[in-house]
């Protein structure tokens, strides 16, 4: 007997009328007309079931804080490091808690259940660390939290921050971090890849390090990254995130950088929201779109995420937790308007950044945790168009989000008396195929 079954799902890869057998918080079955019975069922009336959406790159210790100590003027990203610089003496315990723990109320509902967060580590008190190992003890029943130390003033650049950073691992933070192109100069930024590469692999973690997040071409703190990675023999255990600088980087060079990144199987992670807005801000015109070279990257074959990085907090005023808001401003910006381009999208938010945070269990097979999320969609790239619905979202089989499907009521005359904004059912023979010919 199962505990649960979810009926006729339409899954990612385009299989349709599946159904999920759920059995201890497991996934126990994935097939057609699965024969019960089950303690509880759930119709997806043929709409897109798929695992939890994963946030990748995020700062949980500064979100909903927008406004304090003041509104960002400017919206640049060296004001907003400035306003977190004065915010940091003020910070209390329980105000961090509460703003964090809200926000992770906000991600159940939007069916985003696991997050990478950095944590600024710079604060000789480590009161955003305490702050963020209390709201992982209280999440972890609905919520996967991972802390990366990051030592947001420059390790090298702040005093006592290599201690603290080794304090914070030790208190219990996963993931270790940095941020090289912040340093003084661009030989204490390759030396602080050094420094924090080696102390992660004495420690067996993974690496996540804030890196060339710059309109400067000759930011090329990856290259380090890369090279580091490789010494060690950490290949497929590190990140780069943001690496904004290549979109200003000449062709021959990137001909260079990217089978080096390859080498040492580095993770990607874009931020696009934030790219598009805090980048090419001393551009008048041509402007730079910012974000780095995704489809490429993508298409050498490396794991590439798309990461929602700040909602409501010094350098942006806006965001809701919503990863599909993620894909569409990334697929926009990376004009990855071709339906492989779109499912890839869809693909860089939940599959991808389960892989670079080692996500156990992730996924719709059989022996997978039970965490799934039914889409008011019919497919992944109508679940983007329209950041659909999260009409139920499950952990662990347990339902622990529901909301309504949307739809506006009409009054006019000869025509149907409501809309969902999705495919008229007439058309519906007509979606493309998932895996189209080439």
């Amino acid at each position: 007997m199962f505990d649960l079954i979810l009926r006729r799902a339409t899954l990612p890869d385009g299989r349709t009328g599946m159904d999920i057998g759920v059995r201890e918080g497991r996934i126990a079955a994935v097939e057609k007309d699965l024969p019960g019975p089950a303690g509880e069922e759930i119709d997806a009336t043929g709409r897109l079931v798929t695992p939890p959406f994963v946030d990748s790159h995020f700062h949980m210790d500064s979100t909903l804080s927008y406004g304090l100590p003041r509104v960002n003027r400017s919206g640049t990203l060296l004001e907003g490091i400035a306003l977190w610089g004065e915010l940091k003496p003020q910070l209390v315990q329980d105000a961090i808690v509460e703003r964090a723990l809200a926000y992770c109320d906000w991600a159940v509902a939007r069916g985003l259940l696991a997050i990478r967060s950095h944590v600024d580590i710079c604060d000789p008190r480590l009161l955003a660390v305490e702050s963020l190992l209390e709201v992982k003890r209280r999440v972890a029943p609905y919520l996967d939290l991972q802390l990366v130390a990051f030592p947001q003033d420059g390790v090298l650049r702040a005093p006592g921050a290599v201690e603290l950073l080794k304090r914070a691992l030790d208190m219990g933070v996963d993931v270790v971090g940095g941020i090289p192109h912040f340093e003084r100069t661009m030989a204490d930024g390759a030396a602080s890849v050094k420094l924090l590469c080696e102390i992660a692999a004495e420690r067996g973690l993974l690496v996540d390090m804030h890196c060339d997040e710059s309109d400067d071409p000759l930011s090329r703190h990856v290259e380090t990254l890369a090279y580091e990675t490789q010494r060690l023999g950490m290949q497929g255990r590190v990140t780069g995130s943001h690496l904004t600088s290549m979109h200003s980087m000449d062709n021959y060079y990137v001909s260079k950088l990217i089978p080096l990144m390859i080498e040492a199987n580095l993770g990607v992670i874009a931020n696009p929201l934030i790219n598009i807005t805090l980048q090419g801000r001393h551009d008048t015109y041509p402007k730079r779109r910012g974000m780095t070279r995704v489809p490429e990257l993508m298409g050498a074959g490396l794991t590439v995420a798309l990461g929602h990085d700040c909602v409501m907090d010094p350098w942006y005023p806006l965001g809701s937790g919503d990863m599909l808001e993620v894909a569409h401003m990334g697929l926009h910006v990376g004009q990855m308007t071709g339906y492989d381009g779109m499912l890839a999208c869809f693909h860089a938010v939940t599959e991808a950044p389960a892989k670079l945070l080692h996500l156990d269990g992730y996924g719709l097979e059989v022996g997978c945790h039970a965490d799934l999320v039914v889409l008011q969609a019919a497919d992944p790239v109508e679940a983007i168009r329209t950041r659909a619905t999260r009409l139920c979202v499950l952990r662990r089989g347990a339902v622990v989000s529901r909301c309504a499907p949307v739809e506006a009521q009409l009054s006019l005359p000869g025509r149907p008396e409501s809309v969902s904004f999705t495919l008229p059912t007439v058309r519906a023979t007509q979606r493309p195929s998932p895996t189209p010919p080439l």
